[in-house]
């Protein structure tokens, strides 16, 4: 028996172990610019966007000090923070470079704008935008025909300074 998610359903957050709370916050509260919704004394922090109750848990419950996870072993990519505007990533990857914070990558989907980089636990990291759906690459039977072309980030921090 086939079973379709009702189309309202949505990731609702991600939970990750980190090795040093401190840190971790460092870059999602400090640099990306989450609100710390609460904390669990030293070991846990949740952390949103826009009030909600957390979008990102980071926990050392059995992580604390421990090494990066090997790059070639199963787990999670990334994790993806959807902005809702082209001129939003504009602005974190501004602050990013300001803050000298290597990016990963970059790429333009046909479908998003990416930027890629690393937590301090070398947790992926995408921050992205969608383009609006009319403007999706699809082929000539109506299938989306996702890419990954070069994103020029000159030309994305040109949104800055675009009027309101």
């Amino acid at each position: 028996m086939s079973y379709s998610l009702p189309p309202q359903t949505r990731i609702g957050h991600v939970h990750l172990k980190v090795s040093d709370l401190e840190r971790s916050l460092a870059f999602y509260h400090e640099l990306l610019g989450f609100s710390i919704t609460q904390r669990y004394g030293s070991q846990a922090v949740f952390v949103s966007a826009g009030g909600y109750h957390h979008h990102i848990g980071l926990n050392t419950w059995y992580s604390k000090d421990a090494e990066p996870a090997p790059i070639y072993a199963p787990g999670l990519f990334h994790t993806a923070i959807l902005y809702p505007t082209r001129r939003d990533l504009a602005i974190i990857l501004k602050r990013l470079q300001e803050a000298r914070y290597p990016l990963t990558g970059a790429a333009d989907h046909g479908v998003s704008e990416a930027l890629y980089l690393d937590d301090p636990d070398g947790n992926g990291v995408e921050l992205y935008w969608d383009k609006p759906k009319e403007q999706w690459p699809m082929d000539a039977e109506g299938n989306l025909q996702m890419v990954t072309e070069h994103l020029d980030l000159t030309n994305l921090l040109q949104e800055i300074n675009k009027p309101l």
